[in-house]
């Protein structure tokens, strides 16, 4: 799954706050004792390489190094622009000024710049910089895989996927079902096979996402995650937010192609097979892993692929934090007292919506968002609770009676098998959701 950790933020009020009054020093830069530098109206600043992509009515200003975006309207776009060909804080201003018939505090807007990490320099003070973080597969360069990128590879998997489907409508009997997973009568191998086949289209999935933002000059990297119950892999292509559309919804869809074309091929491969032969059987096996997390896609509510996708169509800044924000704020609002409840609404009330501050086309498809995304988490845990722990903990149980001198050899590998399979995806789901949420803490204390 893609994982673009966290859209562009939202700041539309950056670069535009209104200043009543001027109480900037006009002495030159200085530092204080135990902070950062001043920053006056001579004073300029060095940004980083900065990218810039018009959305709509803002502007999408981020730097690919930190993999760090923002969301600005026009003036603060354009501030930056005119901050990064060398006018000072007071001259940009006074451009600003002239052009808009507005006043800009341009001296906070560097300051959350440079909190941003975009600026370099502040004067003649250089600003500390955070390493960037690393990248997967650093040695692959956009040159290496612009192909990834090229109009004609969706009309060949689209091509690919016609004939499968032309091939199915002839041969339904190739259609796989769940006894096909059972090709061997041998649990631990059909564990086994099934755990590497699934792993290995799980990292051509995701690699699939990240080869197709580097075409775009995205660095990514892919790390374990957990989405609710699920351990998944994910890839990180923040930086994909500033690419045009075409390439971004590429990035997002190309591990479903990815798993679509390896369906397609196999389909065309399990065609001529017999059916019962070994090689029948284990194509039909490899076509059911290769289908079955396509449907997991459509759980948008975990911030799947179509997930992003919706985002982007819908042009919300971040319809996963939004919407989770408002199911939280409806929440609140319904276990309040009654008499609480019935008292006229004040005016100020309404500042208590999260929603409410985001453009028209946002709040709509926020509020309807929140509603998927609180009864699909619900349905999945529910789900979780009454099969999938039940049987998982039934399946370790009788792992464990498996084992001993009187089951044998066969008897206790399948019981080993179970165990090391079963147990490991478990313990590595809870190491996993462990650090990722230490990590997240550490990030929002920083």
């Amino acid at each position: 799954m893609t994982d673009t950790a966290g859209p562009a933020a939202d700041a539309s009020e950056a670069g535009t706050s209104t200043s009543t009054g001027t109480d900037i020093d006009a002495a030159a830069v200085g530092t204080a004792a135990d902070g950062p530098p001043r920053i006056t109206p001579t004073t300029r600043v060095l940004l980083h390489d900065l990218a810039v992509r018009r959305d709509r009515d803002e502007w999408i200003v981020g730097r690919m190094a930190t993999r760090t975006f923002v969301a600005l309207p026009a003036a603060g776009a354009r501030a930056v622009e005119l901050l990064g060909a060398g006018l000072s804080v007071g001259r940009t201003e006074e451009s600003l000024r002239a052009e808009t018939g507005e006043e800009f505090d341009i001296a906070d807007f560097v300051g959350d710049l440079a909190a941003l990490g975009f600026v370099a320099r502040i004067g003649d003070h250089a600003v500390p910089d955070a390493e960037p973080p690393r990248a997967s597969l650093p040695w692959l360069r956009p040159r290496h895989v612009r192909l990834a990128l090229h109009p004609v590879l969706p009309l060949l998997v689209g091509a690919l996927l016609a004939a499968a489907v032309v091939v199915l409508v002839r041969r339904p009997d190739l259609l796989p079902g769940y006894r096909d997973l059972l090709w061997s009568r041998h649990g631990s191998v059909v564990l086994l096979s099934g755990a590497a086949a699934g792993w290995t289209l799980l990292l051509a999935h995701e690699l699939a996402h990240l080869v197709t933002a580097r075409a775009a000059g995205v660095p990514g990297k892919m790390r374990l995650g957990t989405r609710l119950q699920f351990l998944v892999m994910q890839t990180d292509i923040s930086g994909i937010e500033l690419a045009p559309r075409r390439h971004r919804l590429t990035a997002y869809l190309a591990g479903i192609a990815l798993n679509l074309s390896v369906a397609s091929s196999l389909v065309l491969a399990l065609a001529p097979t017999e059916p019962g032969t070994t090689a029948h059987r284990l194509l039909a096996a490899a076509l059911l892993l290769a289908l079955l997390p396509l449907p997991f896609q459509f759980m948008v509510f975990t911030r799947t692929d179509l997930y992003f996708v919706l985002q982007d169509l819908t042009g919300c800044r971040d319809l996963y934090g939004d919407g989770l924000a408002y199911a939280r704020y409806r929440a609140r609002r319904s276990v309040r007292t009654v008499r609480t409840s019935r008292r006229r609404v004040r005016a100020g009330d309404r500042d208590d919506d999260p929603s409410a501050r985001l453009p028209a086309h946002e709040r709509r498809a926020v509020r309807l968002y929140s509603v998927v995304l609180v009864v699909g988490t619900a349905a999945c845990l529910t789900f979780m609770a009454a099969v999938t722990l039940p049987v998982d903990i039934a399946l370790l149980v009788r792992a464990v009676r498996g084992l001993g001198p009187g089951h044998g050899l066969a008897g206790n590998a399948d019981a080993v098998t179970v165990l090391v399979v079963l147990g490991g995806v478990n313990v590595l789901w809870l190491v996993t959701w462990w650090r990722n949420r230490r990590s997240r803490r550490s990030a929002g204390a920083t």
